[in-house]
């Protein structure tokens, strides 16, 4: 399933002076989106604030940005939660709304033993015919997929890949392995923007990304420089890009994102509690950090 794209944006969800969802910038934000590079978008997912955002309006969210790109680019719908019978019923009821995959977490806080993550995901997959790609955050999660689970998980034909935001290059490097010889078509994306170029040089196919909503194409050019084997190219782009990268988490995200987003005045809102705006330290730091890119995001 790799026609799910190469460069995937986590996007942000866009809130209202009230802390409503803000439905018609959503649908700006995700054409804008299409229009810097992403090949396909994540609604709903970490970076969506799907901790704070309810099933009704994640539903809503699923039909709106679907409605705004069509099929310009693939909408990945977030339908994890730690109860796996919520996740199994978010998933069916986005499948019926017409989004191309569901993009499912690790259980999280009541930390399930290895065979529980699997008959979790197994569950969601087998109530549903679209593609499920799993999402593995032990930094938010506890809990990590291990390898060996994830290459079980891979014999499931509709669970089409992982993304993997553990920074263990080890275990991914040995998902890469074992999958590629059993199903070639299934794919591992970066989790982590600064791991991006280090997981594509042992096979990853791509990236699932927040640093994409300021510089899409760049991010981009860099992962075609290093397909088409300029590798210095790529090197370079990785290099210039890896602050952006890393300073997008200098607290927890979205709450970077989202200040840099509104700054360069595409606005988006607060973040929902117990989320809240950056101290100004952090936001001084978040606009020192902008000066040095080129924004690809359109603005009009």
């Amino acid at each position: 399933m790799k026609e799910l794209g190469r460069l995937i944006t986590a996007m942000v969800t866009p809130f209202k002076d009230d802390g409503s969802i803000d439905f018609e910038q959503t649908k700006r934000l995700a054409k804008a989106l299409v229009a810097s590079g992403s090949d396909g978008i994540v609604v709903a997912g970490t970076t969506g604030e799907s901790p704070t955002v309810t099933w009704e309006e994640e539903h809503a969210l699923f039909k709106a940005v679907k409605e705004a790109v069509g099929n310009k680019a693939r909408i990945i719908a977030g339908t994890g939660s730690n109860s796996t019978a919520e996740a199994v019923e978010n998933t069916i009821k986005a499948e019926k709304l017409g989004v191309d995959a569901a993009l499912l977490v690790v259980p999280y806080y009541n930390k399930p033993t290895q065979e529980g993550l699997y008959r979790h995901f197994k569950a969601v997959a087998d109530a549903t015919t679209m593609p499920i790609i799993l999402y593995n955050v032990p930094s938010r999660t506890i809990t990590s997929l291990s390898a060996e689970t994830t290459v079980r998980l891979s014999k499931i034909p509709n669970i089409v890949g992982t993304k993997e935001a553990s920074g263990n290059l080890g275990e991914i490097a040995r998902i890469i392995d074992e999958t590629q010889k059993m199903r070639p078509d299934f794919t591992v994306w970066s989790g982590n923007d600064s791991d991006t170029l280090p997981m594509m040089a042992i096979g990853a196919h791509g990236v699932i990304s927040v640093a994409s909503h300021l510089v899409g194409l760049q991010i981009k050019q860099m992962m075609e420089s290093f397909a088409a084997g300029k590798l210095d190219e790529a090197a370079a782009l990785h290099r210039h890009l890896t602050p952006i990268f890393n300073n997008l988490f200098v607290v927890a995200n979205p709450i970077p994102v989202k200040y840099a987003l509104n700054y360069i005045g595409f606005r988006v809102g607060a973040p929902r509690l117990p989320l809240v705006e950056p101290d100004e330290k952090t936001a001084a730091f978040i606009r020192e950090t902008l000066k040095g890119y080129r924004i690809d995001l359109p603005l009009n």
